[in-house]
């Protein structure tokens, strides 16, 4: 399959109008991808921010999970480098406890043909509850205990991680072994993916 395939297919995805009935923001899919990408975030679905810019990642959560990741806008944002691909492409609406869970439609219709012409991933990082339940080979019960146990993931070429909203700030705080033992961790792996030195990535 060529580049242009994978074009096709994302201007597919991005016309895509299959649960419009049910945003109340009207269906806007952020995504981004290119067959040569050897990393792929899949995290949970756009906020209010990103459906507005249109850009992923393009909020607070973006700004700590660069920080984690430790690579700066210019690389997180190569689709030649890394790939973005969330369980909900649109903004989902809001809850009692905030967002709604991402969409169903997406994953179920499109995430296998995308991941089908991105044959260059080399680690896929799982972000939040639902990205794990749905692809993590096995759930340890919680958030927590999926990320302590990250090191089981890698042999699969997936790495757990807790989502970076700030409304996590005090699960974070709890948890000092994420910054102390994972985060290290986590950027070893990401730069080795994608050949990042660590001096040009401060």
């Amino acid at each position: 399959m060529t580049q242009s395939k994978l074009d096709i297919l994302l201007h597919e995805v991005r016309a895509c109008r299959l649960c419009e009935a049910h945003l109340p923001l009207g269906p806007r899919p952020v995504l981004s991808a290119s067959r040569s990408a050897r990393l792929l975030i899949v995290g949970q679905a756009p906020g209010t921010r990103v459906h507005e810019t249109g850009v992923p990642w393009n909020d607070p959560s973006g700004d700590r999970l660069r920080n984690w990741l430790q690579v700066d806008r210019d690389t997180f944002y190569d689709a030649s480098r890394i790939a973005i691909i969330p369980m909900g492409f649109c903004y989902p609406g809001r809850g009692s406890g905030g967002d709604l869970p991402p969409r169903p439609e997406c994953a179920q219709t499109w995430h296998q043909r995308l991941l089908d012409q991105l044959p260059n991933i080399q680690l896929t990082l799982l972000i939040g509850q639902y990205a794990q339940r749905y692809y993590l080979p096995h759930w340890y019960g919680s958030i927590t205990d999926n990320v302590r146990h990250y090191a089981d993931a890698l042999p699969h070429k997936l790495f757990p991680l807790p989502h970076p909203s700030p409304r996590n700030t005090l699960w974070l705080r709890r948890r000092p072994w994420f910054e102390e033992e994972v985060v290290p961790a986590l950027r070893t792996q990401v730069h080795q993916v994608l050949k990042v030195d660590d001096a040009s990535s401060r």
